[in-house]
C-alpha cells in the first residue's frame, strides 16, 4: 500500500566549513553581522524532504507516492525517483520556475547554516491530495506554506491519517495554524528545538499534546535518540552509535522514512522509532540525503 509523501523536492549544494561558526560569529555584533566562510569542498546532491523520505522508505521496501513540484530543471530528479520505483504521477512540473535549492554550510561541530530558494515548491498546492482508496498513511513534511495548509486539510477531509512534520517550515505558521495542523494529524514529529517552538506558539506542552487525540508525539534528539510521548507519558529511546559521523544532512528525513514504514505496518510507536534511530545512524555515515545503503536482512525486515 502506498504512503503519500507531501513535501519538497530540491537540489542541495553542500559545503563544509572546517572551523566552527561559533568562533567566527561575535554574539555582541550580530546586529551588524557580516561574515564569510571559506568552504574548500562543494558537491551537489538530490535533496528536499519528500525526496529524502521517499528514498529511505523505498529502500526499506515501502511504496512511496510523492506529491511535490519540480521546476524546468527537474527532469533528472524525476528519473531518479522513478528509478527507485516511486510513483511520480503526482509530481508537478512548473515550467517557469527552477526546482527548489538548498545551499548548506556545515561546520566541524555539525552545525548547519542553510539558504533556501523555494522555486517550484511555491506552486506545490496546485496538485491536490489524490482521492485513492489505497493510501493508508501520509506525511506533511516541509513544503510551500499554502501546500502544507491545503494538503493537511485535504488529508483530514479524506480521513487519511498523517504525520505532521513541520521541520524548518514551522516558523511560517502562527499558533492558530499550528493548532489546526495538530488537530488534523494523527502523529507529530519534531526535533527538540522545533518542539520548544511548537509548544511556545500553541501554548501546549508535549504532555498535553500527547493526551489529545494524537496517537503520539516524537521528539528527535540527534545522537541521544528521541523521546516518544503517548497519553502523557514520555519514553526515551536511546540513540544508535554511528560507525562514522560524516554528514548530518537528511538524517531527520531518513528517520521519518523509517517512521512511516513502521506506522504503515501497525508497529508500536517505540518500535518505529527504534528503526528510525538505526536508519539515522546509517545515514549520518554517508554524504548527502539519498546515498545511504540499507540492508533489510541485517535490519531483520
Amino acid at each position: 500500500m502506498p504512503a503519500l509523501i507531501c513535501g519538497s523536492l530540491a537540489f542541495d549544494t553542500i559545503t563544509t566549513f572546517p572551523g566552527r561558526f561559533a568562533e567566527q560569529i561575535l554574539p555582541e555584533q550580530v546586529h551588524i553581522l557580516n561574515v564569510s566562510f571559506l568552504v574548500p569542498t562543494l558537491r551537489r546532491e538530490f535533496g528536499g524532504c519528500a525526496g529524502n523520505i521517499a528514498y529511505t522508505l523505498a529502500r526499506l521496501g515501502g511504496e512511496p507516492l510523492v506529491l511535490a513540484a519540480l521546476g524546468s530543471d527537474g527532469g533528472e530528479y524525476l528519473q531518479r525517483l522513478q528509478s527507485w520505483g516511486a510513483s511520480t504521477e503526482h509530481v508537478a512540473s512548473i515550467g517557469d520556475s527552477f526546482t527548489a535549492q538548498a545551499i548548506i554550510i556545515t561546520d566541524s561541530s555539525n552545525n548547519q547554516i542553510t539558504a533556501f530558494h523555494p522555486g517550484a515548491m511555491q506552486s506545490a498546492q496546485q496538485t491536490p491530495v489524490p482521492m485513492r482508496d489505497d493510501i493508508r498513511i501520509a506525511i506533511i513534511a516541509p513544503d510551500g506554506r499554502d501546500a502544507m495548509l491545503e494538503h493537511a486539510a485535504q488529508l483530514a477531509a479524506a480521513g487519511i491519517p498523517f504525520v505532521f512534520d513541520p521541520g524548518q517550515g514551522l516558523p511560517m505558521f502562527d499558533g492558530t495554524e499550528l493548532k489546526r495542523f495538530v488537530s488534523q494529524a494523527r502523529w507529530v514529529a519534531v526535533n527538540d528545538y522545533e518542539a520548544r517552538m511548537l509548544c511556545d506558539r500553541t501554548g501546549e506542552s508535549l504532555e498535553s499534546l500527547s493526551t489529545s487525540h494524537l496517537a503520539g508525539v516524537v521528539v528527535t534528539l540527534g545522537a541521544d535518540g528521541c523521546d516518544v510521548w503517548e497519553q502523557g507519558q514520555r519514553t526515551h529511546v536511546a540513540g544508535v552509535a554511528a560507525s562514522e559521523v560524516v554528514d548530518p544532512t537528511g538524517c531527520g528525513d531518513a528517520f521519518r522514512g523509517a517512521l512511516l514504514y513502521g506506522l504503515e505496518r501497525g508497529w508500536p510507536l517505540r518500535r518505529c522509532v527504534e528503526l528510525g534511530n538505526r536508519i539515522g545512524a546509517l545515514k549520518i555515515a554517508c554524504r548527502g540525503g539519498q546515498n545511504h545503503v540499507i540492508d533489510r536482512t541485517l535490519l531483520g525486515l
